[in-house]
């Protein structure tokens, strides 16, 4: 939505201070509203600085978009933010949806269709290069990306390899590609309900392809919106764009007990990580709230 590097860097700074498990991004070239300011960062090259001025939080992207950068390229740059993270990398990745972004930067987007089949191969593209044992080399001829003789390098450092997540509101696609791909599955801003739905579908696509579907992680991305009391919540509200009252579906807003009680519900859905969305990155003390008497109840 705009940010400089320090924004991020204070932020990603007090998540692990605060005791919070993970720092993750948009990965955006063009706000949504407001004036931008003063413009995008990059995901990947900001993840990398974050890498290396941050010790124990989880660092990834929710969703790093498939039109934005070749799969090869990619696999490497991720990679090496693992390495300078020392294996504290997620990587979550999308089919991209933005068409606006594209036009003002100057990247193709393809109609719906190919965007998923660019996405299909370059999960396969990047996991297989991750997973190419070293000494050996790499294949891939796909439709649209063609590899040969990779040495597949460089390879992620954590062990068990840096986590795939493959999110969405797709029935079809996006569940099989989340079953054969990823080790968590994400439903992006959307209420309780819908959530039930998609992880259900998951589930379901996971049996299909033979895969047990506990072995996948599900988790909900919200917005939040905290406050001691009904004044601080209204001027919390007021600063993104909210009303108290009038929270949109995928919004978790109120006092801490009332957060509490919603995100109670997306667990009841099935949600096993909760990732909340901070749209005022200025207001560190938002953070300091939420990790004193939110996180303490969820657990």
């Amino acid at each position: 939505m705009g940010a400089t590097y320090d924004d991020l860097l204070a932020m990603a700074r007090r998540t692990e201070e605060t005791g919070f498990d993970a720092f993750f991004r948009s990965d955006h070239y063009l706000t949504m509203g407001g004036d931008g300011l003063p413009g995008p960062t990059d995901a990947w090259v900001s993840l990398g600085g974050l890498a290396r001025e941050t010790s124990r939080i989880r660092l990834g992207t929710l969703m790093t978009s498939a039109t934005f950068r070749l799969p090869g390229p990619l696999a490497i740059s991720v990679a090496q933010v693992d390495q300078m993270s020392g294996g504290r990398v997620e990587f979550g990745i999308g089919a991209g949806w933005f068409e606006a972004e594209h036009t003002a930067y100057g990247i193709p987007f393809p109609p719906t269709g190919e965007r998923f089949d660019r996405l299909e191969e370059q999960l396969a593209v990047i996991s297989g290069l991750w997973g190419t044992p070293v000494g050996q080399t790499f294949d891939f001829a796909g439709p649209h990306y063609r590899l040969a003789d990779s040495p597949a390098l460089p390879k992620p450092v954590q062990e068990g390899g840096i986590p795939i997540i493959v999110g969405g509101h797709g029935a079809k696609r996006t569940p099989r590609l989340a079953a054969s791909y990823a080790a968590e599955f994400n439903v992006p801003f959307a209420g309780p309900e819908e959530n039930a739905r998609l992880i259900a579908g998951v589930r379901t696509a996971c049996e299909e392809a033979g895969r047990d579907p506990a072995s996948m992680i599900y988790s909900s991305a919200v917005t939040v919106c905290v406050g001691r009391d009904d004044a601080e919540v209204a001027r919390r509200a007021a600063a993104i764009g909210r009303t108290p009252g009038e929270w949109g579906p995928s919004d978790v807003g109120g006092t801490p007990a009332q957060v509490v009680d919603v995100l109670g519900r997306y667990a009841d859905a099935g949600a096993q990580r909760a990732y909340l969305q901070v749209l005022d990155l200025a207001d560190l003390d938002h953070l300091d709230l939420i990790a004193a008497e939110v996180a303490p109840q969820l657990s």
